[in-house]
């Protein structure tokens, strides 16, 4: 399994819903990139000093990111897709 170091988020992207409310079907060229996702595994946090800020978020809350994040990055652990996020750049959590 992988173990994200310092404030770094595994994040598993959550697909969006492929019909309107009105029951059109949305193509995929069409759709955005989802920009919600399941959290897989947190590092420990931020040091500042000699001082760890812990982690806001857990495995397996449903976060919500920022699409343009300058932190993202999109990586594959045994054939599947991921994103690896700082905590920073995830707006909140979707309870």
């Amino acid at each position: 399994m992988f173990k994200p170091l310092h404030n770094y988020v595994l994040l598993a992207r959550l697909e969006e819903e492929t019909t309107t409310a009105g029951g059109i079907i949305i193509p995929d060229n069409a759709r955005e990139k989802p920009s919600r996702g399941r959290v897989i595994a947190v590092g420990a946090g931020l040091y500042d000093g000699d001082e760890l800020t812990p982690m806001t978020v857990r495995v397996d809350d449903v976060v919500l990111f920022a699409k343009w994040a300058p932190s993202a990055s999109e990586v594959k652990i045994d054939g599947k897709d991921y994103i690896l996020i700082r905590e920073t750049d995830i707006l909140g959590i979707l309870e």
